[in-house]
């Protein structure tokens, strides 16, 4: 199996880590120099502005005047390490901080134009081809009178602003390395809390889809994948239990359809080779007859069965008189009762009774119901069937007379092809699916249904259903 995802997860690591170092060296020094060059222009700057207001210098920008400046110009010069000049309006350096610059011999400055400048009171370069290095230049105007009588000049190495920007860079990569370098810590948690879980739950959907349902996924964490690894546990044990189930299920259709199968063959074949005379063959055409009618009635009951698992959520709900049907549900067995002295009370709840339900899937569970009761009532009994309203729910039950369920037998009566001892002796043409038919088309209609038993008492079925208003 390829791990792509720890690739994936590794390779995104490396491309942030490269990404971060250009992005720091890179567009970190352009924005470290554009603060450094603003911040220090706009000191510089204002310096230059505070020598310009000199009343020394804006009086008289004579010899005489800008040598008695001198020094604290000079002192202030050295402590900022720049160079202050003064310049007169036709672009003569008349001062210098740096060196003597006589009087009579100013330093001219060729194509000098304050003009050019415009609104900005800063460039970085040779200062008009003067210095042999690019310098940080701000220029404030000396006025008096209104009158423009000069300029100071303040000159700084754009090395050193360069060396400061260095020495930042410096300290900002060493941190970011120091920070990428403990984000390490996310690949080790990656491996503990996602990799290795991760890892687990795919192996365990791969026992799964080579048919191992019983193994489980040992994750034991309370996050997203240990909530994962919880359902699909859940979920192969469910699958189990269900194949259990289907190979019970099987196992019961190859049973149920054998025996009759079995029976009707050995007839047919004694038949046919004159092992049965012919005046007992009507007698054994019979058997085969009440063979045939199990395995219809059998067919028929798993056909339902497998309509109810498809059509669940399918069924027809509309209004109809619960009661009416149950009057046309015992009128179908009165054939059946009359001979065995069976009487079927009605006791219903007002002339009429509505529900919202599909009603021939509630005409079916009647049927299988009153079949059941009938099938274990003794001869010359009642079988009551009972309407009941209560608390916005129509409870109706069938009760009969007769031998009743063993308790331990109860729970079991549900499951599809279970026949009690009682039933196989007293039924053969009982299919064991008459019970699961009723819990399924109950349970479709998300209403509940309960039994009362005793033995030697009898039995009551009891089911809800939605009154309609």
């Amino acid at each position: 199996m390829k791990h792509l995802l720890s690739l994936k997860f590794i390779a995104s690591y490396l491309l942030i880590g490269i990404c971060g170092f250009f992005l720091i060296s890179l567009g970190g020094s352009y924005l470290v120099e554009q603060y450094l060059e603003r911040d220090l222009s706009d000191a510089l700057y204002k310096e230059a502005h505070s020598i310009a207001s000199y009343d020394t210098i804006k009086n008289n920008l004579s010899a005489k005047n800008l040598e008695e400046i001198r020094n604290p110009l000079s002192s202030l010069a050295v402590f900022q390490d720049t160079v202050i000049w003064i310049i007169n309006c036709q672009g003569d350096v008349l001062f210098s901080t740096r060196k003597q610059i006589d009087p009579d011999s100013p330093v001219p400055l060729e194509g000098f134009d304050v003009s050019a400048w415009g609104r900005n009171y800063y460039q970085i370069g040779t200062f008009y081809g003067y210095f042999p290095n690019d310098q940080i230049s701000v220029i404030a105007p000396i006025t008096s009178e209104m009158t423009t009588k000069g300029y100071v000049a303040i000159h700084y190495q754009a090395s050193a602003l360069y060396r400061t920007r260095s020495t930042i860079m410096q300290i900002m990569l060493f941190l970011f390395f120091i920070f990428y370098a403990m984000t390490y810590l996310l690949i080790l948690i990656y491996k503990w809390q996602i990799y290795r879980p991760l890892q687990a739950i795919i192996r365990g959907a791969s026992e799964y889809a080579n048919g191992n349902l019983s193994y489980n996924i040992a994750v034991k964490s309370d996050d997203e994948l240990g909530y994962l690894a919880n359902t699909l546990n859940y979920m192969s044990d469910e699958l189990n239990l269900n194949g259990e189930y289907q190979r019970k299920f099987v196992s019961n259709v190859s049973h149920d359809f054998r025996s009759p199968l079995t029976s009707i063959k050995g007839y047919v074949e004694a038949i046919l080779d004159g092992t049965i005379p012919p005046e007992f063959q009507e007698k054994y055409l019979k058997i085969i007859a009440t063979e045939t009618d199990r395995l219809e009635k059998l067919t028929r009951s798993l056909l339902t069965l497998n309509e109810i698992d498809i059509k669940k959520r399918m069924m027809e709900f509309r209004p109809f008189d619960i009661n009416d049907t149950l009057k046309s549900t015992a009128a179908f067995f009165e054939g059946i009762c009359t001979p065995r002295k069976i009487h079927l009370e009605l006791i219903l709840s007002g002339k009429e009774l509505s529900v919202n339900a599909d009603r021939e899937k509630i005409q079916q569970v009647l049927y299988n119901l009153l079949d059941n009761a009938i099938k274990f009532s003794p001869d010359d009994s009642t079988i009551v069937m009972e309407t009941t309203e209560k608390n916005g729910k129509v409870f109706v039950s069938v009760k009969d007379h007769g031998e009743g369920i063993p308790k331990e037998s109860i729970p079991k009566i549900w499951d599809r092809f279970y026949k009690h001892d009682a039933s196989r002796g007293r039924d053969r043409k009982s299919t064991g699916l008459g019970l699961s038919i009723v819990k399924e088309i109950i349970n479709a209609h998300q209403q509940h249904i309960d039994v009362v038993s005793t033995p030697g008492v009898g039995t009551e079925f009891i089911f809800t259903l939605e009154k309609s208003h």
